[in-house]
């Protein structure tokens, strides 16, 4: 079925007739929209694109004129703040307008990183301890939470703010990367216990019935002895970087057995709790010891053709075109069911209001 797409996009751009006439630099900012875009063509979809959004009567003119049967949000952050992102979704809820991604409840659950580790923890999910450091606070490090310590904002995403001096193995180095973030981003900060090991990615596909793709591994390559392993914003976007590095990707190999599988089921366990639907991905670490530590979920991670998620799916024997048809189907899946108007049964009989499958 043809549907009509509306592409919503961090930064406005135009489709180039011939990408490969670009440097890889030139392409950076925007080749995952630009190879969503172009596989919703391939798929046979009419798309618009509409780039940076800074209001709701730009969005209505498009939704109520031309009438998108679904909209591909690929935004990040909505006025240049991600926490205002599930709220840019609720509007979207609000005009029954389907869209791919993430739910808005999950999301501000998502983005409120002390809360969220805080309902992991209460259903056993293993994350590691942590301590907030409020703006405006007093900085002082309780007892019973040991140094390293892995300091980073409460709310920020994408390595904002993570560097390999947000590792701190003293209360000295502790307040100065706690006043870097408070300084900096102008968030609190939090301190949480600096895990060793193994950097493990899950994707997860679905709605209410979740699909794991192969546990991928995030690797090192030949960063000096002794520097902590983190995927700091260099590791994550720095493109000469991470080959002077020697950083990489791919399948994990050589788990201790069984390791996978509990991966996998861990990974579900958690988007179930947190309510997560459509893609996500879940990051892990494991320990020389084989024990796991949940360290964050990714709702809404890049799908670009060439990033973690695209290719771990591949793994899985599901092509490009493939998995983008998926996530629009799951956007269309999950949208908002409307009142009845022609009666007051759904206000009357106790039938809920809900705001579509978010994958419980």
């Amino acid at each position: 079925m043809k549907l009509r797409v509306l592409l919503v996009t961090h930064q406005e751009f135009r489709m180039p007739e011939d990408i490969k006439k670009l440097t890889e630099k030139e392409v950076a900012d925007w080749k995952s929209e630009y190879e969503i875009a172009t596989a919703l063509k391939n798929l046979g979809h009419e798309i618009q694109i509409l780039g940076a959004p800074t209001d709701f009567t730009v969005l209505k003119d498009f939704l109520t004129g031309w009438n998108p049967h679904v909209v591909f949000n690929q935004l990040e952050e909505f006025l240049g703040v991600n926490i205002y992102m599930p709220y840019l979704l609720g509007y979207f809820d609000l005009m029954h307008q389907p869209f791919t991604g993430c739910n808005p409840a999950s999301l501000i659950l998502t983005h409120n990183k002390p809360l969220m580790k805080k309902i992991l923890a209460f259903h056993r999910v293993p994350v590691p301890r942590f301590a907030v450091f409020p703006l405006f606070r007093t900085i002082k490090r309780p007892r019973w939470l040991p140094f390293p310590l892995f300091v980073k904002s409460t709310i920020e995403h994408s390595s904002l703010g993570i560097a390999q001096a947000s590792v701190v193995s003293n209360d000295e180095k502790l307040k100065e990367r706690v006043e870097f973030i408070h300084r900096e981003l102008r968030t609190d900060a939090m301190a949480e216990e600096y895990i060793d090991g193994r950097e493990l990615y899950v994707g997860v596909l679905g709605n209410h019935r979740l699909r794991t793709f192969p546990v991928w591994e995030l690797r090192f390559g030949n960063l000096p002895a002794g520097t902590p392993q983190i995927a700091t914003a260099k590791v994550k976007w720095d493109l000469d970087y991470q080959r002077a590095a020697g950083i990489t990707t791919g399948v994990a190999t050589d788990l201790p057995a069984g390791t996978e599988e509990r991966i996998r089921k861990l990974s579900k366990r958690v988007c179930r709790i947190l309510g997560l639907n459509g893609y996500a991905r879940l990051d892990f670490r494991l320990t020389p010891e084989g024990r796991i530590y949940l360290l964050e979920p990714n709702p809404n991670p890049d799908l670009g053709r060439e990033e973690d998620f695209a290719l771990s799916a591949r793994q899985d024997g599901m092509d490009y075109e493939t998995l983008i048809q998926h996530v629009l189907n799951l956007g269309l899946g999950s949208a908002p069911r409307k009142l009845d108007k022609s009666s007051n049964s759904s206000l009357t009989n106790g039938t809920p209001f809900t705001a579509g499958d978010v994958g419980q």
